[in-house]
């Protein structure tokens, strides 16, 4: 009941400060970091960018963690007008290295680009625009972690372009999917498909995925995105063929961004569904669900006037997800799959590349008398 009372206050929130802002609109940018070296003007055709996020986690009754949880060094280079090349080198916790991005692009005219290698499947908000300062809260949400899972990476060949007439941004790829079992990782649990995000390490393939997402911006300060994934995960050779080898997946995505003068808002809905998902428990001692769902309203303020560079933002976000929303056969729903996160905060912009981080979670789940954790969190972040 709690939680449902939440999220009536915060829809509340949310149509009242939007009815008492003035009538005009601001036109919401949206650009990530490899679209900022994409467009880049530089005279050079070499272009550097990065950011990082320095989290400092506080849990209740539990010691606290700090860490460096990535730095991510950007190259774009342009050989042409039409051809360019863009990577990102991320250092995970000071000592993990990965290859996020890394794909050639070669633009047909104004609005269609050819995209080939590792790239982001187009799922959610996160999963593209990670970068610190695009997003509140120390912690990604939680249903970008656990149901998409950002940051969801793979290698692949496509399309992508917009078409200004009809305010309309596109991407529809071809990709590798998951790994049905990743080294000794399984999927299932309470990651859902995280475990097995292949990420372009020596991928195995045996089926490509298809991906494709649409963003409407036709109204000034919305942005709504439309996503789709279909295919299978991919299983060894010496055992592709085994029944439960592999599963089916289709998952669907919507998502919306909002921006009215000093008002912010934003929410995601995904689902997905999977097919063979008994066989392949029973294949490898698992329990990966049929079907993993999450969403999440937020709501923000920023508390100084427009006229200051300085931002300070102040949020608050209800998440429901759940990676066992459906089981097939003998295998039992675990409640505590079934989770519920509220996190409120601040984001204080130092600068449009610079901010600092403050907020409060309250973690809860669907166990019978379990009682909810809470956690504090400060972070610094930066991007340029």
């Amino acid at each position: 009941m709690k939680h449902i009372l939440f999220t009536v206050l915060l829809l509340s929130s949310m149509l009242v400060i939007a009815q008492t802002t003035p009538e005009t609109y601001q036109t919401q940018q949206q650009q990530n970091a490899a679209d900022r070296l994409l467009s880049s003007t530089n005279k050079s055709p070499l272009t550097i960018g990065g950011y990082g996020e320095i989290t400092y986690n506080q849990p209740e009754g539990d010691n606290g963690e700090l860490d460096i949880q990535r730095l991510v060094l950007m190259f774009g280079y342009k050989f042409n007008d039409r051809t360019q090349f863009i990577t990102e080198i991320e250092f995970e916790h000071v000592k993990e290295v990965y290859v996020e991005q890394a794909f050639l692009q070669y633009s047909l005219n104004d609005n269609v680009n050819l995209r080939g290698g590792l790239m982001l499947v187009p799922m959610g908000i996160v999963n593209e625009y990670h970068e610190p300062t695009t997003f509140n809260g120390v912690e990604r949400p939680s249903v970008d972690g656990s149901i998409i899972p950002s940051t969801w990476r793979e290698v692949g060949i496509g399309v992508s372009g917009r078409s200004n007439e009809i305010s309309l941004k596109y991407q529809a790829y071809l990709f590798n999917g998951f790994a049905s079992v990743n080294g000794s990782k399984l999927l299932g649990g309470k990651n859902g498909l995280r475990n097995g995000r292949q990420k372009g390490a020596k991928s195995t393939i045996n089926t490509p995925n298809f991906s494709a997402k649409a963003d409407y911006y036709g109204i000034n300060g919305l942005r709504l995105g439309l996503a789709g994934y279909v295919g299978r995960t991919q299983a060894e050779d010496d055992v592709d063929m085994i029944d439960g080898a592999d599963v089916g997946i289709s998952m669907v995505g919507f998502d919306a961004r909002y921006t009215y003068k000093r008002f912010a808002a934003r929410g995601q809905f995904i689902n997905a569904r999977l097919t063979d998902t008994e066989a392949y428990n029973t294949l490898n001692s698992a329990d990966l669900g049929s079907k993993l769902q999450g969403w999440y309203l937020e709501s923000s303020y920023n508390l100084l006037s427009q006229d200051k560079e300085q931002q300070l933002w102040a949020f608050a976000r209800y998440e429901d997800y759940d990676t066992h929303a459906a089981v097939d056969g003998s295998l039992t729903k675990n409640n505590a799959f079934d989770r519920n996160d509220i996190t409120f905060g601040l984001s204080y912009k130092l600068s449009p590349g610079a901010v600092v981080k403050a907020d409060y979670q309250i973690k809860s789940n669907e166990v019978a008398n379990s009682d909810s954790t809470g956690q504090l969190n400060f972070g610094i972040g930066v991007w340029f």
